[in-house]
C-alpha cells in the first residue's frame, strides 16, 4: 500500500501534483484519497480535489467540494456530472448535521449519486435524491468501487441497500466474542466479560501507539508473535510466557496509573480463543472508530451481558439524561460520581459538556466567517479571495486544536483529565467504567476502584461542582466495620504526584483514612449515628464532596424521603442544602435493570457560605425563641425530676413527668422546625411522572421526563436557583491574524490573553 508523503510539515497531494501545508483536515483528505485508490480502485485521473461549486451563498466564502469522483477520466475532462462527492473533516471534529446537508447540497449540484462525509473515525454515505433537498438523508452501505461505477444496475442495487448502523454491528460482534469465551473456556458471563475487557485494552493500546491504519488484526498478531519468538531464540530466552500473555503484561504496564488490573492478573482464556476474538474484532480500529459508535455499542453489549446479574450497576439512560439536563453541568465544572457503576452518569456529563465546547467552537467559526466574508470580499480578485480563505482556514485549524485530546492545552483535554471523577467499590465495574469512557471519547483517568465513602485520588471534600449518582440501596454498613491499614494509600510516587496536582487539600484528604485507623467507618459520618443505610451515608458523602453552592442529583428509594423513621435524616439534609426538585418516577423504569424498589430523584444545592450562615442564624434564633416560650412548662418538670432523697417523687409520678417532658420536647422540636421552615422559606418543586421512556421489559415508550427537564430549566433560570460560577473562553483576533484565547474568571473579569496554539 502506497504511503502518503509527509515531510517538513507538508503533505503531498497527488490530485493537485503539489505539496500542501500539513493540516489535520488535509491529512484526512489525503488518507481518504489513498483509501479510494487502494481499496476502491479509483485512479487519480478520474478524481479531483477542491472543486469549486457555484451554489455558494455570500458570507460563506468560496464553496469547495473536498473530493469529487467521476465515472471515468473522460467524464472528468468533459465536465460531465460527477458520480461521488466527498466532504472531509479533521479527525477531532465531530461531524454535525449541517455538514451532511452542506455536502449533500454540493453533491446534488454536481449531479452525483453518492455523497460521503468522513473524519476517518466516522464515515457516512448517503444516496442523493436528485431534484430536491430532503429533510432526512438516506444512508446507504457503501460507495461503488471503480469496477462497477459504470454498471447502472449494480449502482442502483447499491443505492437501495440502506445502512445497518455500525454500532449495532459492533455490539453484535462483542456479544459474539463473549460467546466464544463462554463456549470455549466455560467461564461465567462476568468472567467472560473480564477477558473481553483485557483484549479490548490490548487492542486500544496497540492501535493508539502505532501508525495510521495499524489495526490489531490476527495477521499482525501472528507477525508480531513470530518476531518475538525469533528474538527470544536469538537471545537464548527459554520458557517465555505465551506471546498473548506478554502483550497483556505490556498493556498492564501502560495502564498502571489507572489501577485497571492486579499486578498478577493474567489472561484466563486459551490462545486459540484469544486469536478467534482478535480475528472478529479486526474489522474495527478502536483508535479511529467514532466515539458514538463505540460507546453506544459497548453500552448495548453491557446491557445484554449483565442484565439481571449486575443490573444494580446500570441506571437507565432516560434517567441519566434527565438528571444531567436538570443539573446542566458547564465547561470548567468538576463532576463526580462516588459510586459510578458502569460510568453512565460520567459519560453523559462528559458528552454534555463536550457538546457545549463543540457548539462554542462552531459559533466562533461563524463569527470568523462574518468577520472575513463581507461585501468587500465579493469584490476581491480570485487571488485575494484565496488569501482570505487561507487566513480563515488557518484560524479554523487553530480552533480545531481545542477539540484535539492529544493537545495538552485543549479544552477537550482539560474536560477529559481535570473535570471527570468517579469511583466504585466493585473492581469489575470500575474497570468497565474506564472502558466505557474510553469508548465514548475518554475522561477515564479520574475513575478509580475504591470504596466511595473513602477519599481516593482527586476525590475528597469540598472539591466538586456537580455530583450525579445512584448509590446502592438497602445495604447496610456493619457497625463493627473498621478503617484498617489496608485502606491506606501507599503508592509514594503517586501520592507525590497528587500532592503536586492538588496541593495541601490532598494532604488533608489523606488524613480521612490515616488519622482514623481502627475507628468504625460509620464514625466518619454524622448520619452514621442515625442509620447504617448505605444510601443515607452516600447522601452525606455527596454533600461533603460538594463545594459550597455545588449541586447534586441522586437516585434514592422513596423511603428516605417519606419514612417517618428517617425524619432526622431529612432534617440533617435540609440543614446542609436546598432542595431543588423532587421527582417521583414509575417503578417500571428500574425493573428492566432487575431492581424492584420504588425510587425518586432528589436534586439539591449545597448551601453557599452566606446561606449556611443565614440558616444557622435562623435555626439558633428559632431554638432560642421556642425554648423560651416553653420554659415555664419545662422548668418545673425538670426541677421535680431533679429532687433527691426524702423529697424524691414516687416512681409512678416520675414516669408521668418524664412522659410529659418527652411530649413537650417533641412539641418544641416540631415548632423549631416549623419556625425554621417559615423563616428560611423557599419553594420546593415536586413532580410525578407516569412514563419515563422505558417499560418493564426495557422497551422504549413515551418519556415525560423530557418536557419536565425543559420546564425545570425555565423555572430555575427565572428563579436564579444557581449561577454557573465557571471560567468561560473567548477568542480575539488581532493584527497579523493572530488568535488569542481569553479566559474569563468567576468574577467576570478577563485574565491576561493567551497567544493561541502555534
Amino acid at each position: 500500500m502506497a504511503e502518503i508523503e509527509i515531510k517538513d510539515n507538508k503533505i503531498y497531494a497527488p490530485l493537485l501534483g503539489k505539496w500542501l501545508v500539513l493540516k489535520p483536515e488535509e491529512k484526512v483528505r489525503q488518507l481518504y484519497i489513498q483509501r479510494l485508490i487502494e481499496n476502491y480502485g479509483y485512479s487519480t485521473e478520474q478524481m479531483a480535489q477542491e472543486v469549486k461549486v457555484n451554489n455558494s451563498q455570500r458570507g460563506q466564502g468560496r464553496a469547495m467540494a473536498d473530493i469529487v469522483i467521476w465515472k471515468s477520466k473522460e467524464d472528468k475532462l468533459k465536465n460531465n456530472s460527477a458520480a461521488i462527492v466527498i466532504e472531509c473533516k479533521a479527525e477531532m471534529i465531530t461531524i454535525r448535521e449541517e455538514d451532511y446537508f452542506q455536502g449533500y447540497n454540493y453533491a446534488s449540484w454536481a449531479g452525483a449519486d453518492f455523497f460521503v462525509t468522513t473524519n476517518l473515525k466516522e464515515t457516512r454515505i448517503f444516496r442523493v435524491n436528485k431534484g430536491k433537498l430532503p429533510k432526512e438523508l438516506d444512508e446507504v452501505v457503501d460507495i461503488p468501487n471503480a469496477s462497477i461505477i459504470n454498471n447502472t444496475k449494480k449502482v442502483e442495487a447499491l443505492l437501495k441497500q440502506t445502512k445497518a448502523f455500525t454500532r449495532d454491528e459492533f455490539s453484535k460482534l462483542l456479544f459474539k466474542c463473549h460467546n466464544i469465551i463462554r463456549n470455549n473456556d466455560k467461564l461465567s458471563p462476568e468472567a467472560a466479560f473480564d477477558e473481553i475487557s483485557k483484549i479490548l485494552f490490548i487492542k486500544i493500546r496497540y492501535e493508539r501507539d502505532n501508525n495510521e491504519g495499524q489495526i490489531f488484526s490476527k495477521e499482525r498478531f501472528e507477525e508480531n508473535r513470530k518476531r518475538q519468538e525469533l528474538l527470544n531464540k536469538e537471545m537464548g530466552v527459554k520458557n517465555a510466557l505465551p506471546f498473548y500473555q506478554q502483550l497483556f503484561n505490556r498493556t498492564k504496564e501502560d495502564f498502571k496509573d489507572d489501577d485497571l488490573f492486579d499486578s498478577n492478573e493474567t489472561i484466563r482464556i486459551r490462545e486459540n480463543s484469544f486469536e478467534a476474538i482478535v480475528k472478529e474484532l479486526e474489522t474495527y480500529n478502536l483508535s479511529t472508530t467514532s466515539d458514538d459508535v463505540k460507546g453506544i455499542a459497548f453500552e448495548q453489549f453491557l446491557g445484554r451481558t449483565f442484565r439481571g446479574e449486575l443490573g444494580q450497576f446500570f441506571t437507565p439512560r432516560t434517567i441519566v439524561d434527565f438528571m444531567v439536563d436538570v443539573l446542566d453541568p458547564q465547561e470548567g465544572e468538576i463532576i463526580c460520581d462516588p459510586c459510578c457503576g458502569s460510568g453512565g452518569f460520567l459519560i453523559k456529563a462528559f458528552e454534555y459538556v463536550r457538546a457545549k465546547i463543540e457548539e462554542d467552537i462552531h459559533q466562533e467559526k461563524e463569527r470568523i466567517k462574518k468577520l472575513y466574508y463581507t461585501d468587500e470580499y465579493e469584490k476581491l480578485s480570485e487571488k485575494k479571495k484565496a488569501g482570505v480563505d487561507e487566513i480563515v482556514n488557518e484560524l479554523f485549524n487553530k480552533l480545531n486544536q481545542e477539540l484535539d485530546i492529544t493537545n495538552p492545552k485543549s479544552r477537550l483535554t482539560v474536560l477529559s483529565y481535570d473535570c471527570i471523577f468517579g469511583t466504585d467499590a466493585n473492581p469489575r465495574m470500575s474497570r468497565t467504567a474506564k472502558m466505557n469512557m474510553i469508548m465514548h471519547g475518554d475522561g477515564h483517568g479520574g475513575v478509580h476502584h475504591n470504596d466511595g465513602l473513602l477519599n481516593v485520588n482527586g476525590i475528597f471534600d469540598n472539591r466538586f461542582d456537580v455530583i450525579l449518582t445512584n448509590p446502592p440501596f438497602g445495604a447496610r454498613v456493619e457497625k463493627n466495620l473498621k478503617i484498617t491499614e489496608a485502606d491506606k494509600y501507599r503508592d509514594t510516587s503517586r501520592i507525590a504526584k497528587y500532592k503536586e496536582r492538588y496541593g495541601k487539600e490532598y494532604e488533608n484528604a489523606l488524613k480521612q483514612i490515616n488519622d482514623n485507623i481502627g475507628k468504625p467507618l460509620l464514625s466518619l459520618y454524622k448520619t452514621g449515628a442515625m442509620t447504617t443505610l448505605t444510601e443515607v451515608l452516600f447522601l452525606e458523602r455527596c454533600l461533603n464532596l460538594l463545594k459550597p453552592g455545588g449541586r447534586i442529583g441522586v437516585v434514592l428509594p422513596e423511603g428516605v424521603l417519606n419514612n417517618s423513621n428517617l425524619q432526622k435524616i431529612r432534617d440533617f439534609v435540609e440543614s446542609k442544602a436546598k432542595i431543588l426538585l423532587i421527582t417521583s418516577i414509575p417503578q417500571d423504569v428500574f425493573i428492566a435493570s432487575g431492581a424492584t424498589v420504588t425510587t425518586s430523584l432528589l436534586f439539591l444545592k449545597k448551601f453557599t457560605e452566606e446561606e449556611s450562615k443565614s440558616y444557622k442564624k435562623i435555626a439558633m434564633k428559632a431554638k432560642k425563641d421556642i425554648e423560651a416560650k416553653y420554659q415555664p412548662q419545662v422548668a418545673p418538670i425538670k426541677s421535680k425530676l431533679a429532687l433527691r432523697g426524702k423529697e424524691s417523687l414516687p416512681a409512678d409520678e416520675k414516669k408521668l413527668l418524664r412522659q410529659e417532658l418527652k411530649t413537650l420536647t417533641q412539641q418544641i422540636a416540631l415548632e423549631i422546625k416549623a419556625r425554621i421552615k417559615e423563616d428560611f422559606n423557599y419553594e420546593i418543586p415536586i413532580a410525578e411522572v407516569e412514563k419515563a421512556g422505558i417499560s418493564t421489559t426495557g422497551a422504549k415508550i413515551e418519556n415525560e421526563l423530557v418536557p419536565l427537564a425543559k420546564d425545570f430549566t425555565e423555572y430555575r433560570i427565572s428563579n436564579k436557583l444557581w449561577r454557573n460560577i465557571i471560567n468561560k473562553v473567548e477568542y480575539e483576533i488581532v493584527e497579523d491574524n493572530k488568535m488569542y484565547r481569553i479566559p474569563i474568571s468567576e468574577n467576570s473579569e478577563a485574565r491576561e490573553p493567551e497567544l493561541f496554539y502555534k
